[in-house]
């Protein structure tokens, strides 16, 4: 192995290691908080996104690298969909793990693949292959073995989750396929910067949540908690500062991988190099999968049944052959070896190149009618 490739290995382990540690974190810190603070889904999600535009602030100072956008109404008006489908989707994915355990999130959005398969299949006017909508039938047979009923113990009968966090759940796994599409239109309108985008989106959303926080009373249900005295607010605080930080670690490199792959293949990796790097990414999402359910069974005493072991399997294992079809259809194709020719036959060889020639424009004019279609 060359030193290149080694370090390119070191990289993707890097990359899987973070992506994996940063999403259970953020699990789990979210179900903390929201077990403590029910009432308070909107108040720390606003601490969230407005300590991860503080963070872009700081960054801007330290490095010339992280540069804060001019703020225009005109281009807020541009980004204001991505803005509006960003903040609409993080509602629903806090409410949907705050009515279910943190080992069945996975399950109620489990649908978040096949959905953002046909969102980019609608917007780009393609049919997905034959063995990309066979994982998608794989994961969506795993959801629904999921929600089937099982036997369950009387006195743990009213853990099953509620119909309407599985709402949350779906609702919140297709706000996500849409706003990885939108992201694609959104980048030339933040100067196809990714940080500037990250902080329009963050600083959108913040604003745009505001109002419903006070609409829903969250500040006076705030002020009640701090009058009981079984209410743990350090637990709310360093929850909301936990997951702001990562949450804002997520959300830029979760918009450079958008920039810089496509909307589908971002869901499950988010380097530059999706068919090299997204192997190891999806791969660990099985480890990721039993690791986030049996931490959930050991710090929550989630519910565990059959079912779910089966839907997580499912789920996992259909994510990992959408992973594998997508590396093998997106392999270059093997150049075709040129015929042995003899140095001195001048004609052959210049048929011959002109052959690959003729092929050549005739594959660009077909792309052209397949695009125009």
């Amino acid at each position: 192995m060359s030193t290149k490739d080694g370090s390119q290995t070191w990289k993707v382990a890097a990359v899987v290691t973070f992506y994996m540690a940063a999403a259970l974190v953020m699990v789990f810190v979210n179900k903390a908080v929201m077990i403590s603070s029910p009432e308070l889904p909107l108040l720390f999600l606003l601490i969230q996104l407005s300590l991860a535009v503080v963070l872009l602030h700081g960054a801007a100072v330290l490095t010339t690298k992280v540069e804060i956008p001019k703020l225009e109404l005109k281009t807020a008006k541009k980004l204001a969909p991505v803005t509006i489908v960003n903040v609409v989707g993080l509602v629903f994915n806090l409410l949907c793990l705050r009515g279910v355990d943190a080992s069945f999130f996975q399950i109620a959005r489990g649908l978040q693949l096949p959905l953002t398969i046909i969102v980019s299949s609608l917007h780009g006017r393609s049919l997905p292959s034959k063995l990309v909508i066979g994982a998608s039938a794989i994961v969506t047979t795993g959801f629904f073995i999921g929600l089937a009923p099982n036997a369950i113990s009387a006195d743990r009968a009213n853990e099953a989750p509620s119909y309407l966090s599985i709402i949350y759940g779906v609702l919140s796994s297709l706000f996500i396929a849409i706003h990885a599409v939108l992201i694609k239109f959104s980048l030339p309108h933040a100067q196809n910067s990714t940080i500037q985008l990250a902080y329009w989106q963050n600083l959108g959303s913040a604003l745009l949540l505001a109002p419903f926080i006070l609409f829903q009373g969250e500040l006076s249900k705030l002020a009640e908690l701090r009058s009981t005295p079984s209410w743990n607010a350090e637990v709310f605080l360093w929850g909301s500062v936990v997951t702001g930080v990562f949450g804002f670690l997520l959300c830029v490199a979760g918009l450079l991988s958008i920039k810089i792959t496509s909307p589908v293949t971002h869901m499950f990796s988010s380097v530059s190099s999706p068919h090299f790097i997204s192997t190891g990414v999806v791969g660990s999402s099985a480890a990721r999968s039993a690791i986030q359910t049996l931490l959930g069974v050991w710090l929550f005493n989630d519910l565990f049944t059959a079912n779910r072991a089966i839907s997580i399997l499912l789920i996992a294992a259909g994510t990992m052959f959408y992973t594998w079809v997508k590396s093998i259809e997106g392999a270059p194709a093997p150049a075709r070896p040129s015929p042995d020719l003899a140095k001195d036959d001048v004609e052959a060889r210049g048929a011959y190149q002109m052959d690959q020639i003729d092929e050549e424009v005739h594959d660009w004019q077909d792309e052209k009618r397949r695009q125009s279609a």
